[in-house]
């Protein structure tokens, strides 16, 4: 990765805080960790549980690098473009309409799987806790969902700063109480089956994709920290991966493959006692929450790009999005039509390969034709050998969703 050290001139400057849209860089790691520590990481003890820890690993390590560096191009897309595009009007700037629909889709997909996810796991995990009806849980998780994202990217930024310090402070907690107290058994961690390695990648590409947040870091950092942008992506990302392999370490070293359920915090907590069942299914609602409202927020600001609604001004545009957005999963999920973890893989091979593939292009194209120098390229990570190893591994993760979609995969890999 390299630095361009050409002077930027004002008028070239992306318009970052025409709406008083400026974050930090606190908060743009804490959008993206909030982005991903979500649904991903609370099944993929559960999707693990055939393949073993060391499968998980190799999994995690396979889609964390080859996404960051996906995200690490459409950073760098998003600062040769003057304009505060979303990721679906990068695609029709640098791509043409095809390319702004595939993107366009592979966002709806992506956000619109997470939403019906987070929509039927919180409502379980909130009557299970109050003794309600799942549907009401989940209303109450979908209404401060709701109205952070409507406040628009400030709000989401400083929410997702505070939930995610005490989402932090929770899973560490949940995470020492669990070695020190029942500990870990070293033969839950040991076994591998490879046979099994595939169906844990695809559901690792959907704990880390987090391209589309990417554009909304850009608008709110390129103005002032453009530097920022790249170091916020990868500290977000290496901090997602710490995360995602430690929650498996805990509750699969201590409860085994057998006692794991899809929704990890729910026998986790159990597992724990009274109050290790509240501390974890806390941090579950949190993490689902943090998601929710990245998620969310970048899944309305594309429908404004992609139909060029206007996002400010207009009372009734802004109604519709959020509408599209929220009702369509919250229906979807409190009538159980998508199971919590196929959701999340079937999500997470279609948006991948999307999401993997267009940035490659993107990047080629904006290279040729940007509209400015930008102050920070990928450097080596945008290697051809890079580029290529990523649309491969993605493209089999969408094939493998298709497979599972109809059926035709292997008995445990769905």
């Amino acid at each position: 990765m390299t630095a361009s050290s050409e002077p930027l001139e004002e008028s070239d400057v992306p318009t970052a805080t025409r709406h008083g849209t400026a974050i930090t860089f606190g908060q743009g790691v804490a959008i993206i960790f909030g982005a991903n520590i979500g649904a991903g990481v609370l099944s993929l003890p559960y999707g693990a549980r055939n393949g073993g820890f060391p499968a998980l690993l190799v999994a995690l390590a396979i889609a964390g690098v080859l996404t960051t560096a996906s995200m690490l191009y459409v950073a760098e897309v998003a600062l040769r473009t003057k304009e505060p595009l979303q990721l679906s009007g990068l695609a029709q700037k640098y791509l043409g309409n095809t390319g702004s629909w595939l993107v366009f889709a592979g966002v709806a997909i992506n956000g619109l799987g997470a939403l019906i996810a987070y929509s039927s796991g919180s409502g379980s995990i909130l009557a299970d806790i109050f003794g309600i009806p799942a549907t009401l849980g989940s209303l109450l998780f979908f209404i401060p969902g709701v109205v952070v994202v409507w406040f628009g990217l400030r709000a989401t930024g400083r929410s997702e700063q505070v939930i995610t310090i005490a989402m932090l402070g929770l899973i560490l907690l949940l995470c020492g109480w669990t070695f020190i107290g029942p500990g870990i058994h070293a033969e839950y961690l040991n076994y591998v089956h490879p046979y099994f390695i595939i169906p844990i990648v695809n559901l690792a590409v959907f704990s880390f994709i987090a391209q589309y947040t990417v554009p909304e870091l850009a608008r709110g950092l390129a103005n002032h920290n453009p530097r920022g942008l790249p170091r916020a992506i990868v500290v977000g990302m290496c901090a997602t991966g710490f995360l995602l392999a430690l929650v498996p370490l805990a509750a699969l070293g201590m409860m085994g493959p057998a006692n794991i359920t899809k929704v990890v915090t729910i026998a986790w907590g159990q597992e724990l006692g009274a109050a290790g069942y509240y501390v974890a299914n806390i941090f579950a609602v949190l993490a689902m929450m943090t998601s929710f409202w990245a998620i969310a927020l970048t899944l309305m600001t594309n429908v404004f790009d992609r139909f060029r609604w206007p996002a400010y001004g207009r009372l009734e545009y802004r109604l519709a999005a959020i509408a599209l957005v929220a009702i369509p999963p919250f229906i979807i999920g409190v009538m159980n039509w998508a199971g919590f973890v196929s959701a999340l893989g079937y999500a997470g091979g279609f948006a991948g390969a999307i999401m993997s593939v267009v940035p490659v292009m993107m990047l080629h194209q904006a290279r040729k034709s940007g509209d400015r120098e930008p102050e920070w390229k990928a450097g080596w990570i945008s290697h051809p050998v890079v580029q290529a190893l990523l649309v491969l591994v993605f493209c089999l993760a969408f094939i493998y969703s298709l497979l599972t979609a109809f059926g035709l995969v292997p008995d445990g890999w769905a």
